[in-house]
């Protein structure tokens, strides 16, 4: 019971359920990053985007930045456990 307390955050949310405490979205997006870099897609991109079609990979960098994000949007503890989400 004591372990299910203290996944309730001060505002009420319940941590168990949160993306970020789980932490998958996160691992995710280091993993496809990961990948992206070996497979120095940066430079695929850059050669797609010059075709109409895949003229969307022009945002590749975007994308990419947006990956960065995600994986530092994790809590390691919950709040009643002195964490919470670090860009709080």
């Amino acid at each position: 019971m004591t372990e299910t307390k203290d996944l309730i955050a001060y505002c009420g949310l319940y941590c168990g359920d949160c993306f970020a405490y789980q932490g998958k979205i996160a691992d995710l997006a280091r993993d496809l990053r990961k990948e992206l870099r070996q497979a120095k897609f940066d430079k695929t991109a850059e050669s797609l985007s010059e075709i109409p079609f895949f003229a969307t990979f022009k945002n590749y960098l975007q994308a990419y930045e947006l990956l960065g994000a995600l994986v530092k949007f994790r809590c390691r503890r919950t709040c009643r456990g002195g964490g919470g989400a670090a860009f709080l």
